[in-house]
């Protein structure tokens, strides 16, 4: 296919639940970007969705992948729609990585001059994780990166002992410092680990990056495989360590965590001052069930 009618911008969706939801947000996309090329994973294992009413511009990942919340079938669904998008002969300047949950708040001309100016390669939230934040006590805003260290820099193991008319043994040892961890993880001086929301936005030379390291199959994609929350991680970490990539500190997402809880805020027409306010160019999450009228409200102000 070679006939988008725009080639600046591409989408990356994934997707899963909320078929109408998911038809209101290309519809949105094809309207403000002039039918840019949408690659779509949904999960068709979790909820259906009616293929035959999507615009040409539109293709889908075939087969799909079970996908789960944190799981590492995520990051799997996310090369391949990347994959997909750049085996196409036209393949977009950039490509953002949005959920179905997500919404431009800003206008088509606003994300694509900012990108067509860009000196970067890549939008993406992404912060070193290392032992020192992981041992001492720190504020309750960057947590998350304690945790993080305990997700992806620490190593376990289980043992479990039992003998026939006798108590059972579970034990578990977690290593934790760099050097007795060092055998077993791929992290050293030269590849640190970074942690940050999953959703990106990449130019041609980061998202071919992307494809081409996940390709190899080597250890760090070995490593990542077995762990949760890897899309919080895997991709954060391929990029902040490449030195031919700019790689800019900002998702260029709104996303709101005050509730608290391991998943964001819905968006409803009480935030869309902040909306307005912020430099992101999309956010998330909204809700049609919850409340549409704001995303109908940034239909008139994006439009």
């Amino acid at each position: 296919m070679s006939n988008f009618l725009s080639n600046s911008i591409g989408f990356v969706l994934l997707t899963h639940t909320k078929p109408l939801q998911i038809y209101r947000l290309i519809n949105k996309l094809n309207s403000l970007f002039n039918y840019p090329l949408i690659v779509c994973h949904h999960d068709f294992s979790k909820c259906d969705l009616s293929v035959d009413t999507l615009s040409e511009n539109v293709l889908l990942v075939r087969p799909h992948l079970e996908t789960e919340w944190a799981g590492f079938a995520l990051v799997e669904a996310t090369v391949q729609a990347l994959r997909l998008m750049y085996d196409v002969p036209e393949a977009p300047d950039w490509v953002v990585l949005l959920s179905g949950a997500d919404y431009p708040i800003k206008t088509a001309k606003q994300i694509l001059d900012e990108l067509s100016s860009s000196s970067y390669d890549a939008y993406i939230q992404h912060e070193q994780i290392t032992y020192e934040t992981y041992k001492y006590d720190v504020s309750p805003s960057i947590l998350w990166q304690k945790n993080s260290y305990q997700r992806y820099c620490t190593k376990s193991f289980s043992f479990h002992y039992s003998k026939k008319d006798s108590a059972h043994l579970n034990l578990e040892i977690r290593l934790e410092h760099p050097l007795l961890t060092k055998p077993f993880l791929p992290f050293s001086k030269k590849l640190a680990c970074f942690s940050g929301s999953q959703w990106f936005c990449v130019n041609r030379k980061a998202a071919k990056y992307i494809i081409d390291f996940h390709s190899q199959k080597n250890a760090l994609t070995s490593h990542y495989n077995n762990l949760k929350y890897a899309d919080e991680s895997y991709f954060q970490t391929i990029l902040a360590n490449a030195s031919h990539l700019k790689v800019q500190n900002d998702r260029r997402r709104y996303i709101d965590w005050s509730a608290g809880g391991t998943h964001p805020k819905t968006l409803l027409m009480e935030d869309l001052p902040n909306l307005l306010l912020s430099s992101a160019h999309f956010a998330r999450k909204f809700d049609i069930d919850i409340d549409s009228n704001i995303l109908d409200e940034l239909d008139t102000i994006t439009s």
